[in-house]
């Protein structure tokens, strides 16, 4: 089984737990490849999430043996077998444990951004990662979860190895697990897209959940205004089936569509955790898939820019249909010169328009027609974009800014980065969609 990325195992997932919804659970996320998969199973069972934060403790002379676990709260879990063959003194002991709690305690407080933790006692945890490898951090997780108090603790993941599943049965109540391939030789095999999440990430998707399990997908066409939509739709583009994801919070004034870029798709993480802080600043988005699957597997036509902006065109047409505020562009890559291709039709009426990482030298000389403002964010260790991006600032005559993110590269994946291009983005849209801001 292969999975798109995080956000579609964690969607598969919650598929396999949904007789949990009666058991009021809580949700764990391993941070941080396990939060965004967890995020989706909290969502579908409208459950509270939090982090379980995990530290191993590593023998000093051979670290990937681990003597023990520790969690928040001062839970200890300690092997005394491993601690008496590894004739490990109390000084061992202290220094290693030392070293992980003060590392558990910093990343506790940057992903829970001040909120307390979730109270276990009594409850149903479900502990969640993105795959296993050995397993020995989610067996310890699972000890940690108990020792917190929760009265049945299930350990869910989308895909293990097979040796490490059958292990894993007897660490919790109940072991859920999609995939177990005896070709397994590491995790990111099984996913499309396995590329780092950051801690910015882990800490917007945990925010997000705190202010409620949000609504139940699927809210019907012609919905109340002041109800929250969020909803799977199907979007005919010139005879083609676009699937995408409409977000509408209640009151929204606009929506921003997403065009993302080659290689990338609308469960992207990247272009989620933007959507995420649209969507807490009240404005809607709509992410969907320019192409279809079997157009995708040609890499010719990610390139394919007349065609990408024709269907990002059709699919505003489609979404002016649905909701009559303003609507935005946030692109990324070559996704970025459909936003741009698109918004300089002569029939365009596009508010704004987002560029991260993008290449709108691909929208050539249409650049003069753009009259949407238009923001480029492009990371200071991406120099080729940089100098594509600075010749399109000059090229375009709408109101445009170019803002660098220093030290970031072209997915901003440093530390901070991705967080920066969603918060510029969201005040751009802000300020130039909602006329009351």
């Amino acid at each position: 089984m292969l999975f798109t990325d995080r956000a579609d195992a964690g969607q598969r997932l919650a598929g396999s737990l949904r007789h949990l919804q009666g058991e009021e659970p809580v949700v764990l996320g391993l941070p941080r490849g396990g939060v965004p998969v967890a995020f989706q199973v909290a969502r579908a069972l409208r459950a509270p999430l939090d982090v379980i934060v995990v530290r191993k403790l590593g023998v000093p002379y051979q670290r990937e043996l681990g003597f023990g676990a520790i969690g928040e709260g001062g839970v200890r879990v300690i092997s005394d077998d491993i601690v008496r063959r590894g004739r490990l003194d109390e000084a061992d002991l202290a220094s290693v444990e030392h070293a992980e709690a003060a590392e558990l305690t910093r990343q506790a407080e940057r992903f829970r951004a001040g909120r307390p933790r979730l109270d276990l006692a009594g409850r149903t945890a479900v502990v969640v990662d993105d795959g296993i490898a050995t397993g020995a951090t989610a067996a310890a997780a699972c000890e940690v979860v108990r020792a917190h108090g929760a009265a049945r603790v299930v350990l869910a993941v989308p895909v293990a190895p097979p040796d490490a599943a059958e292990r894993l049965r007897g660490a919790a109540d109940e072991f859920v697990c999609l995939s177990t391939p005896f070709s397994f030789s590491a995790v990111g095999e099984w996913y499309q897209d396995f590329s780092q999440t950051p801690d910015d990430e882990v800490v917007a998707l945990l925010a997000r959940a705190s202010a409620g399990p949000g609504p139940t997908a699927g809210a019907p066409e012609g919905a109340d205004p002041e109800t929250d939509i969020a909803e799977e739709v199907a979007i005919d583009a010139a005879g083609f089936r676009l699937t995408g994801d409409l977000t509408v919070p209640a009151g929204a004034g606009a929506v921003v569509m997403f065009a993302h870029g080659s290689g990338s798709s609308r469960h992207s993480p990247r272009n989620r955790l933007v959507a995420a802080a649209l969507n807490e600043a009240g404005l809607g988005t709509l992410l969907f898939d320019l192409l279809t699957p079997a157009e995708e597997a040609n890499r010719a036509n990610v390139f394919d820019i007349e065609t990408l902006a024709g269907r990002l065109t059709d699919a505003t047409g489609w979404l002016r249909g649905r909701f009559a505020g303003p609507v935005g562009y946030f692109g990324a890559s070559t996704g970025a010169a459909a936003a741009l291709r698109a918004a300089a039709a002569p029939d365009a009426d596009i508010g704004a328009v987002v560029s991260r990482g993008g290449r709108p030298d691909l929208a050539g000389p249409l650049l003069p027609g753009v009259r949407a403002p238009t923001l480029l964010i492009v990371g200071g260790n991406d120099p080729l974009v940089l100098d594509l991006n600075r010749e399109a600032e000059a090229a375009l005559r709408a109101e445009t800014r170019l803002e660098i993110v220093p030290g970031a590269t072209h997915l901003f994946e440093e530390s901070g980065a991705l967080q920066q291009v969603a918060e510029l983005a969201r005040d751009w849209f802000v300020g130039h969609l909602v006329p009351s801001a």
